[in-house]
């Protein structure tokens, strides 16, 4: 079992889904959401080894300020290109990273330990 810590955060932003079937039609134009984010990541001590404020600031600034725009990004592909920002920064530690539209539905990735690149 891994000790993690965790950050929330919430952004707007915009994306569309191309391909959405029929019954969802109205998903293949550009849509407004607010987006939110939980980051669970691994720690190795007790104290304070990842700062949850530096930590979120961090994070946070991985993203341009105003609106993110997605494109055809879904909640997974976000949670896997957050994944692949964080591990630069982190290497070598497991993280569980969960994205969803309007806090009502998403995706959260498990993303074992990866060795540092």
């Amino acid at each position: 079992m891994n000790n993690m810590i965790f950050i929330k955060f919430a952004r707007e932003g915009i994306h569309c889904y191309p391909s959405a079937p029929d019954d969802v039609a109205f998903l293949r134009n550009p849509h407004r959401h607010i987006f939110y984010f939980r980051v669970d990541i691994q720690f190795f001590h007790d104290d304070r080894e990842i700062e949850f404020i530096i930590f979120k600031r961090k994070v946070e600034g991985y993203y341009e300020p105003g609106v993110l725009q997605f494109d055809s990004k879904s909640c997974e592909t976000i949670a896997h290109d957050l994944h692949a920002k964080i591990k630069r920064d982190f290497p070598g530690r497991a993280m569980v990273i969960e994205v969803s539209e309007d806090d009502e539905n998403g995706a959260r990735i498990t993303f074992p330990v990866t060795p540092p690149a």
